[in-house]
């Protein structure tokens, strides 16, 4: 309900406008001078106010200007006998919405009424729309620079920039790289960089899905084409028209499925499975894999035809082992927006923590560094990561961690088979342990002193 204050020394005046005004669903409040009326509106919070000129303590041009001083936004209606056209100019350049002349039919005060209302209406939603805007705007920002890969060493610099040249064009591209490097987030800056920003990322892991359902997932299909298709669903290819295609793991897609993806990519059109229309496929396709190239070609496992036709541009990303410079930027980068997500202060790292961190070999990448940098978030009371908030592994022995990341490593044949597995069960029972002899030996079910001899012949140090 709307609240209208009206401000006018002539009692009959205020008795038939309160009337009026209620008659059409108005919540009404009165005042017949103008400190009377000023003190209202700080109480009644009125949205909007009919102002008579002619009131006894002081003039209402004076009044009309101490409301909008106080309420710019508050819109204000003149009403008055003094109907002198100076009059009209100078409240009208002092913000008052419209000016009436006394007498007036009451049909006409309404629409006045009403087109004052709907224009603060307006207004307001206005300004509640240009704020939703400017929020939204800045959490897309604030999104972005949290999506946005943190470079720093030198090889991390130029596939930046190599991938600043290639987004706005629509030339396939191939991520190569270990599992956890980054290679999705390379994928997300290719696409919001390129002129298909417009359009959805449509991302597909191969690895995710049996290989029977690669292709439906691809491609689509009609209801009937198989058992259990029920209804019409029309497949990534189709979801990322105008937009990018990234397939994850395209090395583990079945190579008959990369033969009929490869004629998609040649000729621009598919079908759905059990369909007999052509469909136009329009995307920019980003392909990744975490393979080995030449192995995977000289396997089979990746068809040399469809590598050559998605290597347009191939991005190597190198293993954070091999770009420690960039850890200390990842992992503040994390560290702030885990303590965002959980209302905690932003956390800084204890020189020996930093130092753990980049002593680590990482072998699960910058993922295994989110998860790390996650975890010592959640762990840390104050504001300081130390080593005692950090994962567990990462506080092992160097010569540990190997077996951690990568245990069962042993090889050769006879007596090198058996010594290696035995090395490997004393890492393994050490790293269990972490470093504990007393408490190795005793998991190994042999003496410490025999523990001693054999990390001797084996070589394990632990520093």
């Amino acid at each position: 309900m709307n609240k209208i204050a009206v401000i006018d020394d002539e009692r009959p005046v205020l008795l038939t406008l309160e009337a009026l005004l209620k008659r059409q669903g108005f919540a009404v409040q009165l005042a017949g001078t103008a400190s009377a009326g000023l003190s209202m509106l700080e109480k009644f919070g009125p949205d909007l106010v009919l102002l008579d000129l002619g009131l006894p303590d002081e003039p209402g041009i004076e009044t009309l200007g101490k409301i909008k001083q106080r309420h710019p936004e508050m819109a204000v209606i003149i009403i008055t006998a003094q109907d002198s056209l100076s009059n009209a100019i100078e409240t009208i350049k002092m913000g008052a919405f419209h000016f009436i002349s006394k007498p007036y039919a009451p049909e006409e005060l309404l629409n006045v009424v009403r087109r004052a209302l709907e224009q603060r209406d307006l207004k307001k939603d206005r300004e509640e729309l240009m704020a939703k805007t400017a929020e939204l705007s800045r959490q897309l920002e604030e999104a972005q620079q949290q999506l946005a890969p943190v470079f720093t060493s030198r090889r991390m610099r130029e596939i930046n920039e190599l991938v600043s040249r290639i987004a706005p064009s629509d030339a396939n591209v191939l991520i190569t790289g270990e599992s956890g490097v980054g290679k999705e987030v390379v994928a997300n800056q290719l696409h919001r960089s390129s002129r298909r920003h417009a359009g959805q990322l449509v991302k597909l892991n191969c690895a995710a899905f049996p290989q029977n359902m690669i292709e439906s997932e691809l491609f689509g299909y009609v209801k009937g084409a198989f058992t259990g298709a029920l209804n019409d669903f029309h497949g990534m290819i189709h979801e990322a028209a105008n937009g990018t295609l990234f397939l994850d793991e395209i090395a583990e897609m079945p190579p008959d499925l990369q033969t009929r993806f490869l004629r998609v990519l040649q000729e621009r059109e598919y079908r759905p499975l059990g369909s007999t229309k052509t469909i136009k496929a329009d995307f920019r396709l980003v392909a990744a894999t975490n393979r080995p190239v030449q192995a995977a070609l000289a396997s089979g496992v990746l068809r040399q035809d469809l590598y050559y036709r998605l290597k347009t541009f191939q991005l190597e990303i190198p293993p954070l082992r091999e770009r420690r410079e960039d850890i200390p930027s990842l992992a503040l980068l994390f560290g702030k927006r885990f303590a965002a997500q959980m209302n905690k202060p932003e956390p800084r790292f204890s020189p020996e923590a930093f130092q753990f961190l980049m002593d680590y070999n990482w072998p699960g990448n910058v993922r295994e560094l989110q998860n790390a940098i996650e975890h010592s978030v959640v762990l840390c009371d104050g504001e300081t990561v130390t080593v005692s908030h950090l994962p567990r592994e990462l506080r092992l022995p160097a010569i540990l961690q190997d077996v951690v990341a990568h245990p069962g490593n042993g090889g050769g044949d006879g007596s090198l088979k058996l010594d290696a597995r035995e090395r490997e069960a004393i890492l393994q029972a050490l790293a269990q342990c972490h470093g504990n002899k007393k408490k190795a030996a005793a998991v190994l079910g042999i003496h410490r002193p025999t523990l001693y001899s054999k990390m001797k012949r084996y070589g394990i140090e632990l520093k």
